[in-house]
């Protein structure tokens, strides 16, 4: 079920704060690169420290990011739409406005000469405040709307854009500081925040979708074309009319749901859409 407005930004504006945390007091200190675009604001706020006098500190990493995610919303909105825009927006804007302040506050890590250390609590606060944003159903831009963009055009899947995109980033930090240790903390940051973000996901994301429609061709070209999801025909017979038809299932993420009911009931007004949670060890159907 959705969460409704006051829980889903309050939950907004708590994820925000940690992921700004973690980048200001743990991340950054460390030139540790956790991938997506505060990787790179954080690659960049390092190389301009000293090079503007008006920024001696380095260009802001919250503006910075902002200068990334606001093209990149604007790209996925005209790509793939986004039913989760305005929360979207509002999280990418409180992380960078959280960030840039408590940069401007709190200027000394709160772990010293240990980047080991930094890199795990880095991670788990990260994973803590993105677990918010996603029980909020919502996403803070960056890399993984770009990896579903590129996804939507090519037959990849997103999680192997994800990986590939914030690997890239984790490399430019290995190119730009010249530090092996780099990646290593890097990467292990990134291990941290996934295994928190699996711990406290309780609730599997997939919804098994059953759609029953006259228009399946039509459907076909939403669900595989537009939406770059898989799916299987099942071969049915109405009960009342004994009419022959085909059943489209599915699986969905829950954050596309919202879209993809509207998009089918634009094809479709008569549609019979049908939604249900999908086993976690569900296999994704793409016959």
């Amino acid at each position: 079920m959705a969460p409704s407005n006051l829980r889903a930004y309050s939950l907004i504006v708590v994820g925000s704060f940690l992921q700004a945390l973690s980048y200001v007091l743990f991340l950054a200190p460390y030139k540790i690169v956790p991938g997506g675009v505060y990787g790179i604001s954080i690659v960049i706020h390092h190389v301009t420290k000293g090079v503007f006098p008006f920024l001696p500190d380095g260009f802001p990493m919250g503006i910075t990011a902002l200068c990334f995610n606001i093209p990149l919303m604007i790209l996925a909105m005209r790509k793939i739409g986004l039913s989760s825009g305005p929360r979207t927006i509002a999280t990418f804007l409180l992380i960078s406005v959280f960030t840039d302040t408590l940069s401007y506050f709190l200027t000394e890590p709160l772990v010293e000469d240990d980047a080991f250390i930094a890199a795990f609590y880095g991670g788990a606060i990260l994973g803590m405040g993105v677990t918010c944003i996603f029980h909020a159903q919502s996403t803070s831009a960056g890399t993984d709307v770009l990896a579903r963009v590129i996804a939507n055009d090519t037959n990849l899947k997103v999680s192997n854009m994800i990986i590939v995109l914030d690997s890239a980033i984790v490399l430019l930090g290995l190119l730009v500081f010249q530090d092996w240790a780099v990646p290593l903390y890097s990467w292990f940051a990134i291990f941290v925040y996934g295994k928190v973000v699996e711990m406290f996901q309780s609730e599997n994301p997939n919804r098994a979708v059953f759609i029953v429609s006259r228009k399946t061709k039509e459907m076909h070209d939403l669900i595989v074309g537009k939406m770059g999801m898989r799916g299987t025909y099942i071969h049915g017979k109405g009960m009342y009319e004994g009419h022959e038809t085909e059943i489209i299932f599915t699986l969905a993420e829950r954050k596309d749901m919202p879209r993809l009911k509207n998009e089918v009931a634009k094809i479709d007004p008569h549609a019979f859409v049908s939604t249900m949670h999908a086993s976690k060890d569900s296999p994704r159907p793409g016959i």
